[in-house]
């Protein structure tokens, strides 16, 4: 990440968006601001921006696309603004891979500090990890290229599930905590929920049962965490 950070911020609402881009470049940010959701993915893909702010409801491609369009190719720390404060909404988010919600209205000030944690923790991200293949049964993980093969075929993985099958494969049979995969899959500390986990775990058991049949190699440990065996 350069020193001034960029931050996307995808939002409808005109003022809004002008609100955000103000505080923001009045903390050293550089700001980009798109009023739909539509080409939001390609600019992402070209631009890489360091942080985004996504509307839930956005004219064109609404929020939740975009989210899981972008986290299937990048982990970019994205903050999800909604109108819409039901759970199902939330817990749809954080599956596809968003890392705060804030609820309308909000303060712009609180916004800002909670963009400039996260900023921070990813800034403080660990060396990559060993870029060597690691395998177990029909099932590998090429770190160096982003890839996992099972069963003969290739599965796309979203970069958490990436990383949550690469802890796991790294230590056949070995118990893994829901708090060491937290940290193993969010290079950047960033907070998430024990349900967040479950649901990524969910997530990576459907791709490699679709791959592997009835081959089962993820289990759960009731009341610790999973393993893969």
């Amino acid at each position: 990440m350069v020193d001034t950070p960029h931050i996307l911020v995808v939002e409808d609402e005109p003022k809004i968006a002008q609100l955000l881009a103000d505080y923001l470049r009045r903390e050293g940010h550089e700001v980009s601001i798109l009023n739909v959701g539509s080409g939001a993915v390609e600019f992402v893909r070209e631009r890489r921006p360091d942080f985004i702010i996504l509307d839930l409801m956005l004219p064109g491609v609404d929020g939740l696309t975009i989210c899981r369009e972008v986290r299937g190719f990048s982990d970019v720390p994205i903050m999800m603004l909604t109108a819409r404060v039901d759970e199902i909404d939330r817990l749809v988010g954080l599956e596809l891979g968003a890392d705060d919600y804030v609820c309308k209205p909000f303060s712009p000030r609180e916004v800002v500090t909670r963009v400039k944690i996260i900023l921070r923790r990813v800034k403080a991200r660990p060396a990559e990890v060993d870029p060597n293949q690691l395998s177990y049964r029909n099932v590998s993980v090429f770190p160096d290229r982003f890839q996992c093969d099972a069963g003969g075929q290739s599965v796309e993985l979203t970069p958490v599930e990436f990383r949550l099958l690469q802890a796991l494969i790294s230590r056949p049979g070995h118990v893994f905590s829901r708090d060491r995969l937290m940290a193993l899959s969010y290079a950047d500390s960033r907070i998430v929920s024990d349900r967040t986990i479950d649901t990524h775990i969910k997530n990576l058991r459907k791709k490699l049962h679709q791959a592997l049949g009835e081959e089962e190699l993820l289990h759960s440990i009731y009341g610790v965490g999973y393993k893969l065996e």
